[in-house]
């Protein structure tokens, strides 16, 4: 099983969907990547996963022309941004899906505020993860 996950920068919602999805179940295959990749992991997703024992701080922030010539069995996207772009891609992709979760890293007020909004995005994408994983690849 190949699982894509796709986001604009390739830096928070996607490498915590990644970090979860992985933590599901060792025998997938997940990557994840953005169509404008920032080349960096948002350091607040590292610290949030951390948190509750999910370790993302190896990821890389990848480019999906890397991953453009592969088989997938779901591609995902995790933004608005990056459905709307998404590359149409030259192997086989079996499933296309599409879940939508803010992002965090957007979040303006006190560092309380933005925590929060990291925690509460964070508590979303495993809930939506974990649900598909379940309908989608246990099942």
């Amino acid at each position: 099983m190949k699982v894509l996950i796709l986001c604009t920068g390739n830096s928070c919602r996607s490498q915590m969907a990644h970090g979860f999805l992985q933590s599901f179940d060792s025998n997938i295959t997940v990557c994840s990547a953005g169509t404008e990749a920032s080349g960096k992991i948002n350091q607040k997703a590292v610290a949030v996963m951390n948190e509750i024992g999910i370790d993302i701080s190896h990821h890389t922030s990848d480019s999906v022309d890397l991953y453009l010539g592969e088989e997938w069995d779901y591609v995902i996207t995790v933004c608005g941004g990056a459905n709307e772009t998404c590359p149409a891609f030259i192997g086989k992709v079996k499933h296309r899906l599409h879940m939508g979760f803010d992002d965090p890293s957007h979040a303006v007020g006190t560092d309380e505020f933005i925590w929060s909004e990291f925690i509460r995005v964070r508590d979303e994408i495993k809930s939506g993860f974990w649900k598909f994983y379940i309908e989608n690849i246990k099942a």
